[in-house]
């Protein structure tokens, strides 16, 4: 597939990030339905709270059993983001107002040619609440799962569309587009190569694309309505931060070196941050991300650009060598 573009695209393209996508994706990578590198560890720390969810909540198979990769998912339960500042609540509100017959009609096209679902999930698609109930799902699975890990999630994403725009802005779009997803290239002639089995052809017309990042979910372009053209991408900077200290694994070579918190600085910056950002991410206090900061600057693995009010830090290439390749252990 290809996605003609053009540099009056650039301006009308923008960068967003939905709570809600987050946890539709945390709930098929507990369920197995994609994989995600790195996020093992988190998968094993929440499995049994998934299961819990599996057994007491019916909703929450059902909106599983209407989940599938490579066929149309209903609209309504995950709807397109609109900005960066959209909070989980602001985006299930919108899941809530969808009219009856709007989610009869999508549910119907979800399920055609799809395996018949247990009798259960049937009952609830048939129900006059199905909207409310799907809606409920989708709430536990947010509280339960995504919520609280959501605020380094957050400053994940965050730093991740920080980087992207600019580079976007500043560059055009093959800068954008590289290192988004092996399965996407720049073709110089003007378009953003999909490598799928779709011969399509589709142009943004001067609208723009939504590139919408992601922790738990995988690479999927949207070129139906009602979603505008839209990429959703892993984000980068997602290392292995989520899982549970573990105690049988023995330090690596750069625990070793720098110590495991300022090991985890310097991988953490594999994507450019503030201070503040590392704060939240790694769970850190002001004083003691500054501090580590302090002494990789002053041994020549980060530098630090101020913008405006913000002052970022990177990894020079000496930071990216040593960093490069080396699983992470847990901070302390």
């Amino acid at each position: 597939m290809r996605i003609q573009v053009t540099p009056a695209d650039i301006a009308a393209s923008r960068y967003a990030i939905s709570p809600l996508g987050e946890a539709v994706s945390a709930l098929r990578l507990c369920a197995g339905q994609h994989s995600a590198p790195g996020l093992a560890p988190w998968v094993a720390r929440v499995r049994p709270v998934y299961e819990r969810l599996r057994r007491e909540l019916p909703e929450v198979g059902a909106l599983l059993a209407l989940l599938r990769r490579g066929g149309y998912n209903a609209d309504f339960i995950q709807p397109p983001p609109n900005g960066t500042g959209r909070s989980f609540a602001d985006e299930l509100a919108v899941v809530r107002a969808t009219p009856l017959a709007q989610a009869r009609e999508e549910l119907a096209r979800n399920l055609a040619g799809l395996r018949t679902p247990p009798a259960y999930a049937m009952r609830i698609y048939r129900s006059p609440g199905v909207v409310d109930r799907l809606a409920d799902a989708v709430e536990a699975v947010w509280t339960a799962l995504v919520e609280p890990d959501w605020p380094r999630l957050r400053t994940i994403l965050e730093r991740d569309v920080v980087q992207r725009a600019g580079r976007l802005v500043t560059y055009g779009w093959g800068a954008a587009v590289a290192g988004l997803d092996p399965r996407l290239s720049w073709e110089p002639g003007g378009a953003i190569v999909v490598a799928d089995r779709q011969p399509d052809v589709y142009s943004l017309g001067g609208k723009g694309l939504l590139f919408v990042p992601t922790v738990f979910g995988m690479m999927i372009n949207y070129v139906e309505p009602p979603w505008p053209f839209a990429l959703v991408y892993r984000a980068s900077g997602v290392v292995d931060l989520l899982g549970p200290p573990d105690p049988d694994r023995p330090p690596d070579a750069l625990d070793r070196l720098l110590g495991r918190t300022r090991a985890a600085v310097l991988r953490a910056l594999a994507v450019p941050a503030t201070t503040s950002q590392l704060v939240q991410q790694l769970e850190l206090t002001l004083g003691g991300a500054g501090g580590h900061l302090a002494v990789l600057r002053d041994a020549g693995l980060v530098t630090r650009t101020r913008t405006g009010r913000a002052v970022r830090y990177a990894r020079t290439p000496l930071g990216d060598a040593l960093a490069r390749d080396t699983p992470a252990g847990p901070t302390g």
